[in-house]
């Protein structure tokens, strides 16, 4: 499997994994870029804003943290990151990620997913690779829409 580094946005570099081809119709991986606009489109306009995104990962990260410790370990990311996109991420080196570094890792992968630089993600960046590695890192969109429409 290839490995590519994504751009430094904030002084981050993250490394995901750009085995992601076409998936057959059904599969999770081809209905997981509609499943994530659904959750994250609160305003229905065929795209997600990078408030949109920041506001997914805030209730995403509030969903993995099992332990409610205000961080996120390896286990608790659930296969969501790379390990060492984990290890560049950790600013502080702790082993873990806070809700500061989280969130300034999925704004660097949702930089990097936005082809057009439009600041907004449409379904076929979310399906190319790099939009694909953002649905990853968010694996928890039921938990998101839900802390989005205030459930």
């Amino acid at each position: 499997m290839a490995i590519r580094y994504i751009g430094p946005a904030v002084g981050l570099a993250l490394i995901v994994a750009t085995g992601a081809q076409a998936q057959p119709p059904g599969t999770r991986e081809a209905l997981a870029p509609t499943m994530a606009m659904q959750a994250m489109d609160t305003d229905r306009d065929g795209t997600i804003s990078t408030s949109e995104a920041n506001k997914a990962a805030i209730a995403n990260f509030a969903a993995l943290d099992a332990d409610h410790d205000g961080t996120l370990d390896q286990k608790e990311l659930m296969g969501g990151g790379n390990p060492n996109t984990m290890a560049q991420a950790d600013r502080d080196k702790d082993g873990t990620l806070d809700q500061k570094e989280f969130t300034t890792m999925v704004d660097a992968q949702f930089k990097a997913a936005d082809a057009n630089h439009d600041g907004t993600l449409d379904r076929n960046e979310l399906r190319a690779p790099p939009g694909q590695a953002l649905v990853r890192m968010l694996p928890n969109t039921r938990a998101a829409e839900a802390a989005q429409s205030g459930k």
